[in-house]
C-alpha cells in the first residue's frame, strides 16, 4: 500500500453518537499527470478507500465536555493506532489529519467546545507525527451548512455528476444531484437550484471552486442549510416532551403510538418489565397512522417565514424543482428505509410500498417482534423498538417538510432526454437516481460520507494550476451578487492544501511535463504492480509471485545454475559456423550472451570455457603428474579454484580434475595462439576423454584419484585445492611458479 506516488489523508468524523475514522488515498497530482488521458485531465483527482480503513468508536466526543483531559488516551488513541496500521511510516509527516465535529458538539456550550478542540489538537501534535499545521483549520466544530456542502461534493463525485456531466443531464442543463443527510442531532440539505431560482436567490448560495487534474478551475453555486435538533434522536426527545404535555403530570403511564404494541420503556427508551411506582413510563399502542399525526407538528411548519420560500422550522430554502433536482439520502435515510423494514434490493424509493411495510411491522405486538430478532446482531432490539418512530419522522421530513413527491401516489412529469444520453439514463434509472429521492449507503462500493467531500476538496487543492492563469484558490465561500469572478470572498474557506511537489522534484505545473526524480524507478515498479493487480485477480497475482519465488529457490544452488547454463551453452555452440574455433567476442550467439548474464560465465584471455562438474563433486579438485603434449602450454581457469604444481621436465604440466577435459594452448600457442581442446591421455587406464568436445567421462574411483602419482619433483602426491585459489596468468618463459600456501 505504500509507494512514493501516493498521498494520504485522515479525517475523524466526530458525530453525536460516536467518532468514525476515515482514511483516503490518491495519486500525487504531478505523478497522476504522467500518461493521463484527456478525460482524466478534465476530471478531479481519484480518491480511494477501503472498508478496513474505517473504524468507529462510541460514545461521541461530546461526552468528554467535562473531562477534556481524557479525550486523547480514552477516545482518540485507538483511532490513531488503527490509522498507523495502514499508512506507510515514511508518509506520516505528509499526511494531514482532520477532526471535524458535527451536531453533538454543536449542542455543547461554547466554552466546552473550545476546550475540547484545543485538547484534541494538543494531543495529536504531542503524540503523532501527522501534518497538523493549523489547529483552527484541522480541528473544528463545523457548521451544518459546511457538513451539507461536503456531502454534496461526495455524492456528485461518486455518481459522476462532476466528471461526466453529459451522462447526467436531468433536463434544463442540470447535471448534479441534491444531498440529504440526517444524523442523531441534525439534518442537512444541499442542492444546486435550477437557473431561475439560482438567479433569484444568488446571495443565498455558496460559491464552490474545485480544480481538475489539468489545473482548470471549476465552479458550482450550491444552496445548503441545516436543521439543528431535527436529527432522529433530538426529534425523539422533542416527541416524548410533547407526549408529557398531552397528559396530566400525575400520569405514570403515557400511551405511545410510535412504539410496538405492548412494549413498555422509560422516557429515555430503556425497556421496563415491571414499572416502579411513581416512575413515568411509555406504553406502546402500535398505531402508526396516529404516530404520523403526532410527529408532524415537530416540523414547525406553522412558524413564520421571514424570507420566502421556507420548508421546515421557518428556515428559508429556494424552491426545489424536482423535475431536475434528484436527491440522494444517507445515514438515517438509508438505515430507516433499508434496515428493519427490509428493502435492501429496492432500486428506488417508493412511498406506497414503504408505508405499507411500516404499517405491517408496527401493527405487530412486541412479543412477536422480539421473537424474530437475531440475538447475534448488535443493537437489534434497540433498532426494532425505535423503527416505527424513525419511519414516521422520515416520512414527515421527506414529504411534508422538504416536499419530495410521494412516488407511487403522486406522478411526476416525464424527463425529456436526448438520444445520446438515453443509455446512461437507463443505467441511472436502474439504480433509482432519476427518481426525486433515493436512499443510498454506498456508490460503487464506497461509503457516501461528507468526509469524502472534504478530502476531495483537499486533494483538488494540491493540483497545480495551469500556467499563465491566476491561481484561484480551491475552497468555498459566499456568492456576493455583482462581484467579479476573480474575487475571493472575505469568508472564503480554503481547502487547506497547496500544490507543492511531494518530496521535491517534479516538472512544470499544469502542463503534464514531469521531471525525472530519483524515485522514477520505484514509481515504475509500483505502476507495474498496480497494473498486475488490476488486470488479474488477487489469486493469480499471488500465484505468479509464488512461481517466481519457486524458480529463485530452485536456482539458489550454484551447481544447478551451472548445469542449466552448460546445456544451453552446448546447444548454442553447435550453431556456430566454426565449432572448433573460438573468436573472442566474435561468434557468441545472443542466447549465449543472455545465459552468460543470467548464470555467470568465465573467461581467460578473452576466451570463455565452461566446465561441467559431476553432481556432488563440485568441491573436489586434485593436482598430479600426467604427460602433456609437447610445447610450452599452460591454462588458467578463473573458477577452477585450483593450485598449480611444477613437474620435473621443462614444459610439462600435471593436472587432474573431476572428469573434465583440461584446455591447453594448441601448437603454435602462446599469447598469439588459438585455443582448442587437446585429447587427454589416460593415466593407467584411469581416465578417458573425447577430443575437442569439451566433455570428459570420468571412470576413476575416488580411491584411485587419491593415490600418489609418480614423477615430478620429489613425487608430488595428489591433493585437494583450497577454495578461492587465484588464477594463474601465462608465464612468458613457459614455466609456472608455485604459489605459497599458508
Amino acid at each position: 500500500m505504500g509507494g512514493k506516488k501516493w498521498r494520504w489523508g485522515v479525517i475523524l468524523d466526530a458525530g453525536s453518537s460516536g467518532t468514525r475514522l476515515h482514511i483516503y488515498r490518491w495519486k500525487d497530482p504531478e505523478k497522476a499527470l504522467k500518461g493521463a488521458s484527456k478525460h482524466e485531465l478534465a476530471s478531479l483527482p481519484k480518491l480511494m478507500t477501503e472498508k478496513i480503513w474505517t473504524k468507529k468508536i462510541r460514545p461521541g466526543i461530546s461526552t468528554y465536555g467535562e473531562k477534556v483531559d481524557q479525550v486523547g488516551p480514552e477516545h482518540l488513541q485507538s483511532l490513531i493506532d488503527h490509522a498507523l496500521e495502514f499508512i506507510p511510516k515514511d508518509k506520516i509527516r505528509d499526511t494531514p489529519i482532520f477532526l471535524m465535529a458535527t451536531a453533538g458538539m454543536r449542542l455543547l456550550p461554547a466554552v466546552q467546545q473550545s476546550a475540547l478542540t484545543r485538547e484534541v489538537c494538543y494531543y495529536l501534535r504531542s503524540n503523532t507525527q501527522f501534518s497538523l499545521p493549523d489547529c483552527d483549520m484541522h480541528i473544528q466544530v463545523i457548521k451544518g451548512e459546511t457538513e451539507g456542502l461536503y456531502g454534496w461534493i461526495a455524492s456528485n463525485y461518486l455518481l459522476g455528476g462532476f466528471d461526466n456531466p453529459d451522462k447526467h443531464q436531468h433536463g434544463k442543463g442540470h447535471h448534479t444531484y441534491g444531498f440529504l443527510d440526517m444524523g442523531g442531532a441534525s439534518a442537512q440539505i444541499a442542492f444546486a437550484p435550477n437557473a431561475t431560482e439560482a438567479e433569484k436567490h444568488a446571495d443565498d448560495l455558496k460559491l464552490l471552486r474545485l480544480r481538475t487534474l489539468d489545473g482548470s478551475p471549476v465552479e458550482y453555486k450550491v444552496f445548503t442549510t441545516t436543521w439543528l435538533g431535527f436529527g432522529v434522536n433530538q426529534a425523539r426527545e422533542s416527541y416524548v416532551e410533547s407526549l408529557e404535555d398531552l397528559y396530566p403530570s400525575s400520569s405514570t403511564e403515557l400511551p405511545d403510538p410510535c412504539l410496538p404494541k405492548g412494549l413498555r420503556t422509560t422516557l429515555d427508551g430503556v425497556p421496563v418489565q415491571t414499572p416502579k411506582p411513581k416512575n413515568t413510563t411509555l406504553l406502546g399502542t402500535g398505531h402508526f397512522d396516529e404516530c404520523l399525526k403526532k410527529t408532524y407538528p415537530l416540523l414547525g411548519k406553522e412558524k413564520p417565514c421571514h424570507d420566502n420560500p421556507c420548508l421546515i422550522n421557518g428556515q428559508h430554502v429556494p424552491a426545489i424543482d424536482f423535475d431536475v433536482n434528484h436527491f440522494i439520502g444517507v445515514s438515517e435515510y438509508w438505515h430507516t428505509t433499508h434496515g428493519v423494514f427490509g428493502g435492501k434490493d429496492d432500486k428506488a424509493y417508493d412511498f406506497a410500498t414503504y408505508q405499507r411495510r411500516v404499517k405491517d411491522y408496527c401493527s405487530q405486538d412486541w412479543t412477536s417482534i422480539s421473537k424474530s430478532l437475531n440475538p447475534k446482531k448488535e443493537h437489534a432490539a434497540k433498532n426494532a423498538q425505535e423503527a416505527c418512530f424513525k419511519a414516521s419522522w422520515l416520512i414527515n421530513v421527506l414529504h411534508d417538510g422538504i416536499g419530495v413527491p410521494r412516488i407511487g401516489i403522486e406522478d411526476l412529469p416525464t424527463v425529456n432526454v436526448s438520444k445520446g444520453t438515453q443509455g446512461a439514463l437507463e443505467h441511472a434509472k436502474e439504480k433509482g437516481f432519476l427518481e426525486p429521492f433515493q436512499a443510498v449507503d454506498k456508490i460503487d462500493g464506497i461509503e457516501v460520507s461528507w468526509t469524502l467531500g472534504k478530502m476531495v476538496l483537499y486533494a483538488a487543492g494540491q493540483v497545480p494550476p495551469r500556467e499563465g492563469e491566476r491561481a484561484l484558490p480551491v475552497g468555498f465561500g459566499s456568492n456576493p451578487v455583482g462581484a467579479s469572478a476573480k474575487t475571493v470572498p472575505d469568508d472564503f474557506q480554503f481547502a487547506g492544501s497547496s500544490w507543492r511537489p511531494l518530496g521535491g522534484g517534479g516538472g512544470k505545473h499544469g502542463n503534464g511535463t514531469m521531471g525525472v526524480g530519483d524515485d522514477d524507478w520505484d514509481l515504475n515498479a509500483e505502476d507495474i504492480l498496480d497494473r498486475a493487480r488490476t488486470k488479474g485477480t488477487q489469486v493469480g497475482f499471488w500465484m505468479f509471485l509464488g512461481l517466481v519465488g519457486l524458480v529463485m529457490w530452485w536456482f539458489r544452488k550454484r551447481e544447478r545454475r551451472m548445469r542449466v547454463y552448460s546445456r544451453v551453452k552446448s546447444l548454442s555452440r553447435r550453431r556456430r559456423s566454426h565449432p572448433g574455433k573460438y573468436i573472442p567476442g566474435g561468434n557468441r550467439s545472443p542466447l549465449t550472451k543472455l545465459t552468460t548474464k543470467l548464470f555467470g560465465g568465465r573467461s581467460a584471455g578473452g576466451g570463455s570455457y565452461e566446465r561441467v562438474m559431476e553432481e556432488g563433486e563440485l568441491d573436489r579438485f586434485e593436482l598430479g603428474d600426467v604427460a602433456s603434449s609437447s610445447g610450452s602450454g599452460e591454462y588458467s581457469d578463473e573458477d577452477s579454484n585450483s593450485d598449480h604444481s611444477r613437474g620435473s621436465k621443462a614444459g610439462s604440466q600435471f593436472g587432474r580434475s573431476s572428469g573434465l577435459a583440461t584446455p591447453t594452448a594448441t601448437s603454435g600457442g602462446g599469447l598469439g595462439g588459438g585455443y582448442g581442446f587437446e585429447t587427454v591421455t589416460t593415466v593407467g587406464g584411469g581416465m578417458s576423454a573425447l577430443s575437442r568436445s569439451g566433455l570428459v567421462v570420468r571412470t576413476d574411483s575416488r580411491e584411485r584419484l587419491s593415490l600418489p602419482l609418480s614423477g615430478g619433483v620429489g613425487g608430488v602426491t595428489g591433493r585437494r585445492s583450497r577454495a578461492g585459489s587465484p588464477t594463474r596468468m601465462k608465464s612468458p618463459l613457459g614455466a609456472i611458479s608455485p604459489l605459497d600456501e599458508s
